[in-house]
């Protein structure tokens, strides 16, 4: 059955304060993926970069997320922008590249991310254009709506060229990631995600963003920060990861059953 309205489900829903809720998957199992996909989640993000994903475990992910009946994205390792056009391939909807610092990086990011004449992806879309049932040219003129390329603001430097990164045609979003930002604007100091100054950042993403019609995404490590930002107009929030979720829930269960709630 072929999952196109899955895998164009994120492109067509991201934008407009839509507020949608995404698992974050970095254990290596496409078991766990699969699983969280059946919760009352908008996306699946399957996370290279900090979680133990590698691209054996992300392709079948992918499988088992869009058999769910949801989209996926990836988080590349850093720089690793040839693992953008390969998770494409398999099927993810989007992919969060992390510490774009720069147009320059931006555009690296998309050149990887796009078709011509936007980037330069390379063309071998297999698996993807089978979950979608489409032709390949129907593929070719859809791809690049399709696959949401979304830049992480983790730094000093990112949010200087925050305005350039956004000014760029095929950047569709932009994704704070608050536990980084707060160590770069306390000089290493601090790691606060909940620190004033970094309200004050988000709301400053979230402003440039929807001035020049991109979403906004963050990372919110609890689901108390995700409903303010949800509040506060953003388009995408990732709630903690798979592994707070499981510790939470077994020490939720031990309580109970212990007589301590």
């Amino acid at each position: 059955m072929p999952h196109l309205s899955t895998i164009s489900a994120l492109s067509n829903r991201i934008g407009g304060g839509s507020g949608l809720l995404t698992a974050w998957v970095g254990m290596p199992d496409p078991v766990v993926a699969g699983h969280l996909a059946l919760e009352d989640f908008d996306v699946v993000t399957l996370d290279m970069q900090h979680g133990a994903n590698d691209i054996s475990t992300v392709r079948q992910g992918i499988l088992n997320v869009t058999l769910a009946g949801k989209p996926s994205l990836v988080r590349i390792p850093v720089n690793d922008f040839a693992t953008a056009s390969r998770v494409l391939d398999f099927g993810a909807a989007g992919v969060i590249a992390p510490m774009i610092n720069s147009k320059a990086d931006a555009e690296a990011f998309l050149s990887f991310m796009k078709f011509p004449p936007v980037g330069q992806r390379s063309w071998g879309p297999t698996i993807a254009v089978g979950l979608t049932g489409q032709t390949l040219d129907d593929y070719l003129s859809k791809g690049n709506a399709m696959s949401v390329a979304i830049a992480m603001i983790e730094t000093r430097e990112a949010l200087a060229a925050l305005d350039d990164i956004l000014a760029l045609d095929g950047i569709d979003a932009v994704f704070v990631g608050p536990s980084d930002l707060s160590i770069a604007l306390s000089n290493g100091s601090n790691v606060n995600p909940s620190r004033a100054d970094i309200v004050d950042a988000l709301e400053h993403v979230r402003q440039r963003a929807h001035a020049h019609k991109k979403a906004a995404c963050c990372f919110a490590p609890t689901p108390m920060m995700a409903k303010d930002l949800a509040k506060k107009g953003y388009d995408l929030m990732a709630i903690g990861t798979d592994f707070s979720q499981l510790r939470s829930g077994a020490r939720a269960q031990i309580d109970v059953a212990r007589g301590r709630s």
